[in-house]
């Protein structure tokens, strides 16, 4: 009887669906993504999700011969590594060189997969292991955003620090923290002004050095009413992907269709999608109430930046992700959290990497304490 039960690592499918047909559907729903990336970037998009998809699977299938696997190509087949290298791909800048794409799809799978003992052992999302890896290694590179063709045929490089139009020059995120920073030294300079107003004086110098911090506060109130005003012009443009950013995170609308299609398939859940975007919308929506003047909308955050791609392609790995619906909803609630907290809060524009990663770390705490429980029984706890 008991060699008859077959013992396999997770994810464990209760539906008549194999890994294969799971990772299929879910590079079935990257491809409006790819599309969209590919209409915006053109061939610099295709050339780096084939360098991502050719080194992941190279690097897995050299993985497996150093280990000694009867059929090295096996674990191929299953398009797992078809699919961090899609991901990878879609989370790099648009001119990321060759070589820089190649060797964070190669410490993906390595390092982020194949280490813990491949597909099922791995605890940090492959693809975020690699793009955390670029971001540490390549600050610059991972920073220099494309011109989409549609705006700028010459489909010009613009580095994070120009900060002038949405579109042309820095990526929407990175105008929303621009003018929370803005707004920050706004009201840094209001409390020394009103400081110099408690005592007045009529000497020259007091009164230059009272006109200096006037004018410094209305340049940083007018830096961040501007840079609000380019996030909120460009609103539609991040939802179609006429933008800069990432290859795969500028069309919300793109991923809003593959995420439907993954939905519909039940390839995925709605739980963690919906926690993800909700935890985010309420965050964004009390951050706006209490200050409308430094914090962009919350569908502003929705529709930029990687949360999309996070929230249907990422989170939902079901590898690292909770296995219970609670867990689920404890996991896509910190995921989108976390992400806003580092958007307004913290120094860095982006979150969802980090979100994930830290989220994927407590997943085992998440799976303890929210033990499924089996029909007639009590969880093992």
């Amino acid at each position: 009887m008991l060699s008859e039960i077959t013992v396999s690592p997770a994810p464990h499918i209760s539906k008549p669906l194999s890994t294969r047909s799971v990772m299929v559907d879910v590079v079935v729903g990257l491809v409006p993504a790819v599309i969209a990336a590919g209409y915006y970037f053109r061939m610099y998009a295709f050339i780096l999700i084939a360098t991502c998809v050719i080194t992941a699977a190279a690097t897995e299938w050299l993985c497996n011969v150093i280990r000694k696997k009867p059929d090295p190509l096996e674990s191929l087949g299953e398009f797992s590594a078809v699919v961090t290298g899609i991901i990878l791909a879609l989370s790099v800048p648009p001119r990321l060189p060759v070589w820089a794409a190649a060797i964070g799809s190669a410490f993906s799978i390595a390092i982020g997969k194949m280490v813990f003992g491949g597909l099922g052992a791995n605890v940090f999302n492959p693809a975020m292991v690699g793009r955390a890896f670029l971001t540490a290694s390549f600050g610059m590179l991972m920073t220099t955003w494309t011109v989409p063709v549609t705006v700028d045929p010459a489909m010009s490089r613009i580095s994070a620090e120009n900060k002038v139009d949405a579109r042309t020059q820095a990526t929407p995120l990175a105008l929303s923290k621009q003018a929370i920073k803005a707004n920050q030294k706004a009201a840094a300079y209001a409390r020394v002004i009103a400081e110099l107003q408690k005592e007045p004086k009529t000497d020259r110098e007091a009164a230059a050095e009272l006109q200096k911090t006037v004018n410094a506060y209305n340049k940083s109130k007018a830096e961040a009413e501007r840079c609000l005003a380019g996030v909120n012009a460009h609103l539609k443009a991040a939802f179609t992907g006429e933008i800069g950013g990432c290859l795969g995170e500028t069309s919300a609308l793109a991923l809003l269709i593959g995420g439907m299609y993954l939905l519909v398939k039940r390839t995925i859940s709605f739980h963690i999608p919906l926690a993800v975007m909700l935890s985010a919308f309420a965050f964004g929506g009390v951050a706006f109430l209490i200050n409308g003047d430094a914090y962009a909308p919350p569908v502003f955050h929705l529709c930029s930046g990687g949360l999309l791609i996070g929230a249907f392609f990422i989170a939902t790995d079901p590898v690292t992700a909770p296995l219970s619906t609670k867990g689920m909803w404890i996991f896509g609630i910190g995921v989108g959290t976390i992400t806003m907290l580092i958007r307004i809060v913290g120094e860095y524009p982006e979150g969802v990497m980090y979100s994930v990663l830290l989220m994927n770390a407590v997943t085992p705490l998440i799976d303890r304490f929210c033990k499924l429980v089996p029909a007639g029984g009590k969880p093992n706890v």
